[in-house]
């Protein structure tokens, strides 16, 4: 009898869970595809305000430290410093593997680049769990890409 109920409950659930018809698995993709047709994204950069970031300088010790501290805070539980996958991707090399606009503009309009920016979408596709908008201040963002770098070897 036990089995039984069991396998009622099951068949129930596996009916629940599937079942989605072509017309939402079309407008499912079709939100998270890039948009081509949009003349102004350019995946070079990212989507957002960050258009250029000068960091041809030697590393800002201050704000590096400032960025260790908002990477213990909001980063540490799904990133590591290392080439490690937790939840999200390691962050060793990250300053080697994208441009400074593309980091800045992804932690701080990370929803619209997961929308729109195929190597972040090609991130979520690796990871499985798109990475929360942590609300970060350009201030902070820029603290955490110095402390990307310090990480890195920049000096």
């Amino acid at each position: 009898m036990k089995k039984l109920m069991f396998l009622g409950l099951l068949s129930v659930f596996l009916y629940a869970c599937g079942g989605s018809n072509a017309n939402e698995a079309a407008s499912k993709s079709a939100s998270t595809t890039p948009d081509a047709s949009n003349p102004s994204y350019d995946p070079n950069r990212g989507e957002g305000k960050f258009k250029s970031v000068d960091i041809s300088g030697s590393l800002d010790a201050t704000m590096a430290e400032a960025g260790s501290k908002i990477y213990a805070v909001k980063c540490g539980s799904c990133h590591k410093i290392t080439e490690e996958k937790l939840v999200g991707p390691g962050w060793k090399g990250v300053t080697s593997r994208h441009q400074a606009p593309w980091i800045l503009n992804f932690i701080t309009n990370t929803d619209e680049m997961l929308n729109k920016d195929p190597k972040a979408q090609a991130q979520l596709e690796i990871c499985l769990v798109r990475m929360p908008n942590q609300n970060l201040a350009d201030t902070d963002a820029r603290s955490l890409l110095e402390f990307m770098r310090k990480n890195d070897g920049v000096k």
